[in-house]
C-alpha cells in the first residue's frame, strides 16, 4: 500500500474521531494523522495518497483552520491519489449537507486522481456540493443523526480505498 497521510478540520471533534477511526482500518500510524489547525502545509509532500477531511459549519462552509490550508493543496496534490470525508447534519441543513467536502474537491478534482467516491443510498438530504454525478465525491458522515450507519459506512468506504490505492 501507498503511504498515506490524513489531513482534516474538526471543531467539534467529530471530523477528528472519524479521521483516527479511518487510520485504524487502514493501517495508518497516529503520526500519519493531520489536524489542519496546526499542520505545516509542506508535510502534505510526504504522502503519496491523501485523505482529506471536513467538517461543515454554516451553510456549507469549509471547517475555519481548512481556511488557512487549502491554499496549499493545488500545488501538493499534483498526480497523487487523493480521498476525501467529512461530516455534517444531513437533518438540520439538508439543503448543504457536507458540502465542505464538495469545497474540498472543488480544489483538488483538476490536479490529483479522486478516489473514494460513494454511493447515496441510505442517506437522507435535500443537496449537497460534495454530490456530484449522482454520488458523493467522497465518505460523508452524520454523527448527529446517522451515528448508528457510521462503523459500516467507514468499513465500505475503508475496504474500498484498499483496492483504490
Amino acid at each position: 500500500m501507498s503511504k498515506i497521510g490524513i489531513f482534516y478540520g474538526s471543531s467539534s471533534g467529530n471530523t477528528e474521531s472519524i479521521a483516527k477511526r479511518i487510520a485504524a482500518k487502514l493501517g495508518i500510524a497516529p503520526n500519519d494523522i493531520y489536524d489542519v489547525g496546526s499542520a505545516k502545509a509542506d508535510r502534505l509532500a510526504d504522502y503519496d495518497v491523501l485523505l482529506l477531511g471536513s467538517s461543515t459549519w454554516g451553510i456549507g462552509d469549509l471547517q475555519d483552520d481548512w481556511e488557512g490550508f487549502i491554499h496549499a493543496l493545488p500545488s501538493a496534490v499534483a498526480g497523487k491519489k487523493v480521498a476525501l470525508f467529512g461530516c455534517g447534519d444531513s437533518a438540520s441543513y439538508s439543503d448543504s449537507f457536507c458540502s465542505a467536502v464538495g469545497k474540498l474537491y472543488s480544489a483538488v478534482k483538476d490536479l490529483a486522481v479522486v478516489v473514494g467516491f460513494t454511493g447515496t443510498d441510505g442517506y437522507s438530504f435535500d443537496a449537497s456540493e460534495a454530490f456530484v454525478d449522482n454520488r458523493f465525491v467522497g465518505l460523508l458522515i452524520d454523527e448527529d443523526n446517522e451515528s448508528n450507519l457510521t462503523e459500516q459506512r467507514i468499513e465500505q468506504w475503508t475496504a474500498a480505498l484498499k483496492e483504490a490505492v
